[in-house]
C-alpha cells in the first residue's frame, strides 16, 4: 500500500475510533510501528491528527466530542462495562455515580435494580434511575453543561461532602501506559476526586479504548482507585502497574447489542 493511501486509510480508522494506538495501527497494516510513526507524522503536522502517548487521536478528542457521539463511541464495551457494575451493585446500595456517558450507560444496567441511593450531578443519570423501583436519587445543583446537562462548580463539591456512600463510580477520557487516570475537564476531575472521598469502594469504569492515551487534566494515579471495570484486558505494561499498586480489574463479558438507546437531553 503506498503511504498516501495509507494515511488516508489511518484517517478514516481514527475518525472510526476516535483514537488508535501505533501498535494497532501497525497490526491493521501488517507493518512495523515506525512505519506507521512515519506515515503519521506528516498528519500530525498538518494538524489533522494529535500525538499521545502510544498512539494518535482526532484534535478534538482533547476537549472531547459532543455527548451524543460519545453515547455511541464503544458501545458495546460500554454496555458491557454497565451489565458488570449492575451485578457488581447490589439491591439497596448507595452510590455516586459521574455525567460520563459510561456512566449513563451504567445508570440504564443499573435500572434493574431496587432501593438503590444515587448521588449524582447528570440530569440523565437521574432521569434513568428516579422514580424507580424504590430508588431514592440525590441530585447536586449548579451550573449546567450545554454538553451533557451535568451540574459543576464548588456547589456540587460541597453537595457531595454530605454523603457517605459504598460505591463511587466514575469515568475517565484516558489512562497512560503510567497508570495514571486523566479527564478532558478540570470540573470532572474535581467532580471524581471529591466522589472518591465520599466512598467505602473507588470505582473506575473505562473501556479498553482509553487505554494507552493521553488527556488534558491529570486526574489521579492507579493507587487512588480500588477497582477498574472494563470491557478487555489492558496490555501488559499497564496490568503491570495496575498489580504493583494493588488495583484490581474486573473485565467485562461482551453482551449482546441491541439499538443505542438515546439520552433525553434537553436542548441547552
Amino acid at each position: 500500500m503506498l503511504s498516501n493511501q495509507r494515511q488516508a486509510e489511518i484517517l478514516r480508522l481514527v475518525r472510526e475510533q476516535r483514537t488508535c494506538t501505533i501498535t494497532d495501527l501497525a497490526g491493521q497494516f501488517d507493518v512495523s510501528d515506525e512505519t506507521i510513526r512515519r506515515n503519521i507524522k506528516p498528519l500530525i503536522a498538518d494538524g489533522l491528527l494529535i500525538k499521545v502517548h502510544g498512539g494518535v487521536m482526532l484534535p478534538e478528542r482533547l476537549d472531547e466530542p459532543p455527548f451524543q457521539r460519545r453515547m455511541a463511541a464503544s458501545l458495546d464495551g460500554k454496555r458491557a462495562i454497565g451489565a458488570r457494575l449492575a451485578e457488581l451493585v447490589r439491591d439497596g446500595d448507595s452510590l455516586i455515580l459521574d455525567g460520563g456517558t459510561t456512566c449513563v450507560h451504567i445508570a440504564q444496567a443499573l435500572a434493574a435494580r431496587s432501593r438503590l441511593t444515587v448521588v449524582t450531578h447528570s440530569i440523565e443519570v437521574a432521569r434513568v434511575l428516579a422514580s424507580r423501583n424504590g430508588n431514592r436519587v440525590f441530585i447536586a445543583g449548579g451550573e449546567l453543561r450545554a454538553d451533557d446537562c451535568a451540574a459543576f462548580g464548588d456547589s456540587v463539591l460541597a453537595f457531595l461532602r454530605q454523603f457517605h456512600v459504598r460505591y463511587a463510580i466514575v469515568s475517565v477520557t484516558a489512562v497512560d501506559l503510567q497508570g495514571r487516570f486523566m479527564d478532558a475537564l478540570p470540573a470532572d476531575v474535581a467532580f471524581a476526586q471529591a466522589a472518591f472521598a465520599q466512598a467505602d469502594q473507588r470505582v473506575v469504569a473505562a473501556d479498553h479504548a482509553k487505554f494507552g492515551h493521553s488527556a488534558l487534566v491529570h486526574a489521579f494515579g492507579s493507587d487512588a482507585v480500588d477497582l477498574l471495570v472494563t470491557d478487555e484486558p489492558p496490555v501488559t505494561t499497564l496490568a503491570q502497574v495496575f498489580a504493583s499498586t494493588g488495583l484490581d480489574v474486573l473485565v467485562a463479558a461482551a453482551v449482546s447489542a441491541g439499538p443505542p438507546q438515546q439520552p433525553n437531553l434537553f436542548n441547552a
